[in-house]
């Protein structure tokens, strides 16, 4: 929950769209000023990251930078975690400890995924916007501290406000500055550098070369609509390093079967038009089993053709892998 204060660039905030341009000068401007900031967006599209950006180019760089996930714990820990409590005030509390609004004074608190937060918390922390003081659990003596909130949350507070489920007066507290992020699929041109910057990143990871992406993985990571964010592009690209094995290019046939399953789509809409008929379900049984024979392969060759290893790293059994083997007729080159 607590990080250290390395210094943090806009340099870990990469894209070159003109709404991802547009979001970092926000950034810089909104850092400078001590406002409350709420950041929206979707799940993996990287909150945590811009309220980074937003401390350390702040005047408060050089003070702590606190983060917690409000969606993490239960009502009561959670108190205890944002207020500390005193020695004695609930089973197991052998001594006095210091809350998360003590740690980040002078600094800034980072709320993630606030939204999850109970109606009773939320009260609270109301509390210590209006009046920079709170109570430790089973405390009677006010603790004061000097706090900037950054907030952020993936579900919708304006309709959660109408519905009753959070607090009016905390929403507009926290919203003086609204920062919205937005998710990968509205930004596809960023995928190539996104996935350039991560690529170097699993590199310095694992100390070993950077793999960079084949034109045509390119272009299939470009058709994907990306649930996940850049969480979820991160992971694929985790995967594709492993399964490109050797090989300093990942190539389409690193990536997972959905993407090889568009790519096979995208050969049969070449199709359309002709006279010929392509069954949707043969394509994507092809493209699983193209992408089988390449991951069998790259365990056989991981596990120095070892049917018994290479059961084991794949999770299957040595039966279904002899027998997937004589099927794709894989042999050792």
């Amino acid at each position: 929950m607590k990080t250290d204060q390395t210094f943090f660039s806009f340099d870990y905030l990469v894209g070159k769209s003109q709404l991802f341009r547009d979001l970092i000068e926000k950034i810089k401007v909104v850092a400078q000023y001590e406002v409350a900031v709420l950041i929206e967006g979707e799940s993996g599209t990287g909150k945590e990251l811009v309220a980074r950006a937003i401390h350390y180019n702040s005047p408060r760089k050089d003070k702590e930078f606190v983060v917690i996930n409000c969606s993490a714990f239960s009502d009561s820990l959670l108190e205890s975690e944002l207020f500390g409590y005193v020695k004695g005030s609930f089973t197991g509390a052998m001594a006095e400890k210091m809350g998360l609004f003590e740690v980040a004074d002078q600094g800034t608190f980072f709320l993630d995924e606030i939204g999850d937060m109970s109606p009773a918390l939320q009260v609270k922390i109301l509390r210590v916007l209006q009046e920079n003081t709170f109570f430790k659990v089973g405390g009677t003596k006010a603790v004061r501290v000097n706090v900037r909130i950054v907030a952020a949350t993936n579900r919708n507070l304006r309709q959660m406000v109408q519905q009753g489920k959070f607090r009016e007066d905390l929403f507009y507290r926290i919203n003086v500055v609204d920062l919205a992020i937005p998710p990968l699929r509205e930004r596809k041109e960023d995928i190539d550098v996104l996935a350039e910057h991560i690529l170097e990143n699993i590199a310095k990871k694992n100390q070993e070369g950077k793999k960079i992406l084949s034109s045509d993985a390119i272009q299939i990571l470009k058709r994907h609509d990306w649930p996940g964010n850049v969480r979820e592009l991160e992971n694929e690209l985790e995967k594709a390093t492993i399964f490109s094995g050797n090989k300093k290019i990942i190539s389409e046939v690193s990536l997972s079967p959905e993407f090889l399953y568009q790519l096979q789509t995208k050969k049969r809409e070449s199709f359309e038009g002709g006279e010929g008929t392509v069954s949707l379900k043969e394509i994507k049984k092809k493209a699983v089993e193209q992408v089988e024979r390449e991951v069998i392969r790259k365990g056989l060759e991981k596990t120095n053709w070892n049917k018994s290893a290479c059961a084991k790293f794949l999770q299957i059994s040595r039966v279904d892998l002899i027998r997937k083997i004589a099927r794709y007729k894989i042999e050792r080159t």
